[in-house]
C-alpha cells in the first residue's frame, strides 16, 4: 500500500510551503511548527505530516497549491475521463510536463497539471488545439500519475527497448519494473521461476495480473541485485531469505520487503511494497458504516480490554488498526507496538520491529511492553498460545490491547482462541470487539454504469443475491463495456465488516467453549450483520459490483437466507 505522494510539496521549498499553507491560512502556525519539527527527525516532509494527521486535508492542499499557482484547482473525481482524449496531445508532451486532458469540447479544452512550469502552454498546446480555448488547471500528483499511466509504454515494451541496448542490463530493468509497480500502486510484484523463463506478475487491488517475462539469466543476475541490495546472502539458494531495501524514484521513496524461497524450477521472489507513512484515513474512509463506527469507537473508548479484527492475509486488517490507532493517538496517551514488520511510521507512536535473529518475538517483546506500562498496546499478529496468553493479561491488568488474527470471520475466532488453550474465563472478561472482514474493489466513477432490474429478473440474474434485496425494483451498478484509458473499471478497495460486540450473553457462551453458529446465532439476535450484508449495502450504494461482491464473500447459513 503507497502513500499519497506531493509532487509540488516535495519539489517546492520548505519556505514556499510554508507561506503557502501558513500564510493564507490554511493552517495554524502551530500546527507547521508540528511538522517541522518531526521531520527533523523522521523521513518525510511536511506537507506528508500534516495530511497523514488529518490537519489539512488532500483537497485543501490542492486547492492551496492551486491558489500560489494562481490555477484553478482539479478535483478528478468531477470529470469523467475519456479514452479519446489521450489522442488530443502528443504522449511525449504529456509525460514531459505531466498533462492530462481532462476535458475537450469543440470550443474548449481543459489541462491538469502538478507541475506548472514558467512555460508559454498556449505556444507549446498550439499545435494540438486548434482556434479551442485553453485552461490550466492544478491536480493532485496522484491523481496525475493514474492519468499518466495510460500515456505510457506497456512494460514489457519498455524491457525490450531496454535489453535491445544491453542484453543483461538488470538494474535498469529491475528500475522499470519497480517503476511501474510504484506508479501503478501495485502491494506486492511476484518473480515466479518457470520451466522456460520467470514469469513478473503484479498484484493491483489485491488481483494478480502478468505483466512481463525474462529469461533464466537475466534473472539470476536480478536475484544477486536484490539480495546484494536487501542484505540477504547470495550464495545460498536453498533456503528461504527475509530481506528489506529501500527504493527512490525521483523525489519518491518506498520501502520493500523481500520474501526469497527456493522452488523446483528457482528461487522465487515476492516483493511486498509498502508506504513510507499509514495514510490519514478516517475510519468512514476505509469502509467503515456510522453504525460500525459508533460500535468501534464505543470499545475503543474503555480504559481496558482487547479489540481484534480477523481476517486473512491481505484483508486490510493492519490499515483498520492504524486507522484506529490514529483516533486514539493524542498527547495524554502512550501507545507502543510490536510489528512484523512495521508497514507504516505513525508520528508519535513507539513502533517495534520483531527481530526473530535476536529474540524478539512478538511473545517476548509483549512483556517488554507490559513492563514499561503503556495506555494501549498493538500487536501486530497473535500467532501462538504465548502470545495470546501475554496480551490477554495486558487487557486484564488495564491495557487497552488491539491486535490481528487469522480466522474466516468474526464469530470464528472464539473457539479458535479457546482451542489455542486460552481460558474461556480470560477470554470472555477481556475480549470487548471482534472484527471480521475483507476488501472488494471500487468501481471507478466514470466506468460504471446503474442497471434496474425487477425482482424476477434480478433473481435470475444474481440469484445467491436477490434473497437479501427486497426491493421492487432493484439497481445495481456495473462495469460500462468500454473501459476508459484501457485500464480496469476498478480503482482502489474498500472493506467489508462485521463487528461482534462481546455482550454479557456471548460472555457466558464463551464460558461453555461454543461453537461459531453459536456465537453468531447470538451476535444476530442482537442486531450484528455480517460482512456479506455490508456489502449487499455497499451494492446498494454503487461502491462495486454484484460480481466482485461475490467473488470476495458468498452468503452462507449463517445469514439465514441462503
Amino acid at each position: 500500500m503507497l502513500s499519497m505522494t506531493t509532487h509540488q510539496a516535495r519539489t517546492l521549498p520548505e519556505k514556499t510551503l510554508k507561506h503557502i499553507l501558513v500564510g493564507q491560512n490554511y493552517i495554524s502556525q502551530e500546527d507547521w511548527d508540528l511538522a517541522e519539527n518531526y521531520t527533523r527527525d523522521h523521513e518525510g516532509t511536511a506537507a506528508n505530516y500534516l495530511i497523514n494527521r488529518n490537519i489539512i486535508t488532500r483537497d485543501l492542499f490542492g486547492q492551496a497549491m492551486a491558489e500560489y499557482f494562481e490555477l484553478p484547482y482539479i478535483d478528478f473525481d468531477g470529470y469523467s475521463l475519456k479514452k479519446e482524449y489521450l489522442e488530443v496531445i502528443d504522449r511525449k508532451i504529456a509525460l514531459e510536463y505531466r498533462l492530462v486532458v481532462v476535458s475537450c469540447t469543440d470550443d474548449a479544452i481543459t489541462f491538469a497539471t502538478d507541475d506548472p512550469k514558467e512555460i508559454d502552454f498556449l505556444t507549446l498546446l498550439a499545435p494540438y488545439v486548434g482556434e479551442r480555448a485553453i485552461t490550466i488547471g492544478y491536480a493532485l500528483s496522484d491523481a496525475i500519475d493514474q492519468a499518466l499511466f495510460s500515456y505510457r509504454f506497456p512494460l514489457d515494451s519498455v524491457v525490450a527497448t531496454i535489453l535491445s541496448k544491453e542484453p543483461e542490463d538488470a538494474p535498469e530493468v529491475l528500475h522499470a519494473i519497480f517503476e511501474e509497480a510504484v506508479i501503478r500502486r501495485v502491494s506486492d510484484i511476484h518473480f515466479e521461476p518457470q520451466v522456460k523463463d520467470v514469469v513478473v506478475r503484479f498484484r493491483v487491488d489485491g488481483v494478480l495480473e502478468e505483466m512481463l517475462h525474462i529469461d533464466h539469466l537475466l534473472y539470476e543476475i536480478i536475484v544477486n541485485r536484490i539480495k546484494v541490495s536487501s542484505g540477504l546472502r547470495i550464495d545460498e539458494h536453498s533456503a528461504a531469505q527475509d530481506g528489506a531495501l529501500h527504493y527512490e524514484m525521483g523525489d519518491r521513496a518506498v520501502d520493500m520487503r523481500i520474501s526469497v524461497v527456493p522452488i523446483t524450477s528457482g528461487e522465487k521472489i515476492v516483493i511486498r511494497i509498502l508506504g513510507e507513512y499509514v495514510k490519514g484515513l478516517a475510519l468512514s474512509e476505509i469502509g467503515i458504516s456510522e453504525n460500525n463506527q459508533q460500535v468501534l469507537l464505543e470499545a475503543a473508548e474503555k480504559p481496558f480490554g482487547m479489540i481484534l479484527v480477523t481476517g486473512p492475509t491481505g484483508s486490510g486488517k493492519t490499515t483498520t488498526l492504524y486507522s484506529l490507532v490514529k483516533l486514539l493517538n493524542r498527547p495524554g496517551v502512550n501507545i507502543t507496538t510490536i510489528e512484523d514488520p512495521v508497514e507504516y511510521k505513525i508520528p508519535g507512536v513507539n513502533q517495534i520491529q520483531v527481530n526473530e535473529q535476536t529474540g524478539l518475538t512478538f511473545a517476548k517483546g509483549l512483556r517488554s511492553i507490559v513492563r514499561q506500562d503503556p495506555d494501549v498496546i498493538l500487536v501486530g499478529e497473535i500467532r501462538d498460545a504465548e502470545t495470546a496468553e501475554i496480551a490477554i493479561n495486558a487487557a486484564l491488568s488495564g491495557h487497552l490491547v488491539l491486535s490481528t488474527f487469522h480466522s474466516n470471520d468474526a464469530a470464528t475466532a472464539i473457539p479458535r482462541l479457546l482451542d489455542m488453550g486460552v481460558e474461556p474465563f480470560l477470554l470472555a472478561s477481556t475480549l470487548e470487539l471482534v472484527i471480521g472482514q475483507r476488501l472488494v474493489r471500487t468501481l471507478r466513477q466514470d466506468s460504471r454504469i446503474s442497471r434496474s432490474y425487477n425482482k424476477k429478473d434480478f433473481k435470475k440474474q444474481y440469484p445467491k443475491l436477490a434473497p437479501f434485496m427486497d426491493e421492487e425494483t432493484i439497481t445495481v451498478y456495473e462495469s460500462s463495456h468500454e473501459e476508459n484509458f484501457e485500464q480496469s473499471p476498478f480503482e482502489g478497495r474498500t472493506a467489508l465488516f462485521e463487528m461482534l460486540t462481546i455482550s454479557k450473553d456471548i460472555e457466558e457462551l464463551t464460558m461453555k467453549s461454543p461453537s461459531s453458529n453459536d456465537i453468531w446465532e447470538q451476535a444476530r439476535k442482537e442486531g450484528a450483520r455480517s460482512m456479506f450484508e455490508d456489502g449487499i449495502e455497499k451494492l446498494r450504494l454503487g461502491v462495486t459490483t454484484p460480481g466482485e461482491l461475490l467473488r470476495v464473500v458468498q452468503p452462507s447459513k449463517k445469514h439465514g437466507k441462503e
